[in-house]
């Protein structure tokens, strides 16, 4: 944890921000894996976390904006419980770690809001994204289950986005350590990525090393010769001559904040030209990407620029074909980058997002376009200083996408339908992915890069 200052600070700024009512945060309960005794690995509530810090079961956190009273509801441990846990802290001294000065039992945590709603107050929720949390919180004010999104509070929703979203030191420092550890997982994927090795004997290894460090992937690991599937997670492949191996991965700290980096390596250790060549286009649009980032700027407007540096390197190779800037406008280049430029991060890899994505990427100024590939992009707001994100541009070939757009001629003024599927229906896909740091001027990469360039990505894969 962090100091018990921090937590308190981020206790009042909420207070600050929000009147009337009380706030509710419920922490996560143990999950079953398969009988009770044997339960997932547990991951606390990344709001529960940010506000009261304590990464234990079976908690909920109330701050009472009327009276500024903040309570944590707990049940100590029984001696059953410590013969197979060890000694365990009571509420009151966890309490304590954190600033809050009033504890109750969990049991009484159903009085108090049945207290609230008999008076009318206002008791302000986040959306739930667990079905026990829903059953939980229904028991606990003795209504339906289906009435329990009523509570919801938008209220709610923005000030904790308006909080979480700059980072104060003591994350941007949490951050850099889960980044550090994503530089070992990227860079023993690298040098395991040879001919005749299976995709899981890379994937376990990596995820390894996230253990070892005491904290646990920040998501599973996407990892596979076949890249032109966003989100593949099947590591059953043995890896074969000739094809590119892309790597997206992160870490979390023992505090669970998180890095996301994408690296896509040649299993034979060097780029074939045809593959350098889609490669560097990749390579350009993400330093561009970078070299835009800074306060007050759109990040819509940085995935556009993305997309022209892409439009721009697949006209001169002869697959896309027209005007740059009327091929972007009409979303031809999403054909090959069928998703947003980045998204936020922080306790959560894609930060906030169980909030609801256009709560924390959008705003009244900017709404989310419906155009195929830019409506995939989750951050289009205004960024600022203390924000930490990620660029990750993307060019795929995925066959049955190319013959639906080629059979509906969707963009055929701007793409080379032939010349793509002919030349490129094999060829995966690369995706590269940095995490960064809105600074007061511009930005920076968050620790060491992970090596990036070819001659970086060759060298590495010799060592």
């Amino acid at each position: 944890m962090f100091k018990k200052d921090v937590y308190i600070e981020r206790r009042n700024r909420l207070k600050d921000k929000l009147k009337g009512g009380l706030v509710l945060l419920l922490g996560n309960n143990e999950a079953a894996f398969n009988y009770p005794d044997n339960t997932y690995h547990f991951r606390q509530d990344s709001s529960f976390l940010y506000f009261f810090g304590l990464d234990v079961p079976n908690l909920a956190g109330i701050i009472d904006l009327d009276s500024g009273k903040e309570y944590l509801f707990g049940n100590d441990f029984s001696i059953g419980d410590i013969i197979w846990m060890g000694p365990q802290p009571k509420i009151k001294e966890l309490a304590a770690e954190i600033g809050v000065e009033n504890t109750e039992q969990l049991d009484q945590l159903g009085n108090y809001l049945k207290n609230a709603k008999n008076q009318n107050r206002n008791i302000h929720v986040l959306p739930f994204y667990r079905g026990d949390s829903v059953i939980q919180f229904s028991n606990l004010l003795e209504i339906h289950q289906s009435e329990a999104n009523d509570y919801v509070s938008v209220e709610l929703i923005k000030t904790i986005v308006d909080l979480r979203s700059v980072k104060d030191q003591y994350e941007i420092e949490e951050i850099t350590k889960a980044c550090a550890i994503g530089y070992k997982m990227h860079t023993t994927a690298m040098k395991m990525a040879k001919p005749g090795i299976y995709e899981q004997e890379i994937a376990g290894t990596v995820e390894g090393i996230a253990l070892a460090h005491g904290g646990m992937l920040s998501f599973p690991i996407i990892l596979s010769q076949n890249g032109e599937t966003l989100h593949n997670h099947y590591h059953g492949n043995m890896l074969q001559e000739g094809k590119l191996m892309l790597t997206d991965t992160g870490s979390e700290t023992s505090m669970h904040y998180a890095s996301d980096h994408t690296r896509t390596v040649p299993v034979s250790g060097k780029f074939t030209q045809k593959q350098k060549d889609i490669y560097n286009i990749v390579l350009a649009a993400n330093n561009h990407a970078i070299s835009l980032i800074k306060p007050n700027v759109a990040y819509r407007d940085i995935h556009l620029e993305s997309a022209r540096i892409l439009t721009e390197g697949l006209t001169k190779l002869g697959l896309m074909k027209g005007n740059t800037e009327d091929a972007v406008r009409e979303g031809a280049h999403a054909m090959f980058m069928p998703h947003g430029l980045g998204h936020m991060m922080g306790l959560d890899v894609h930060d906030m997002e169980n909030l609801g994505e256009d709560y924390v990427g959008y705003n009244s100024e900017f709404k989310r376009s419906t155009q195929f590939g830019l409506s995939g992009l989750r951050l289009g707001r205004k960024i600022q200083e203390g924000f930490v994100l990620t660029t990750e541009p993307g060019i795929y070939f995925i066959p049955d996408l190319i013959k639906k757009w080629k059979a509906e001629k969707i963009n055929a003024d701007f793409i080379n339908f032939d010349k793509v599927l002919e030349e490129y229906s094999d060829f995966g896909g690369i995706r590269l992915e940095d995490d960064v740091l809105v600074t007061e001027t511009g930005s920076q990469n968050i620790g060491k890069r992970i090596p990036i360039t070819v001659e970086e990505v060759e060298d590495t894969m010799k060592s």
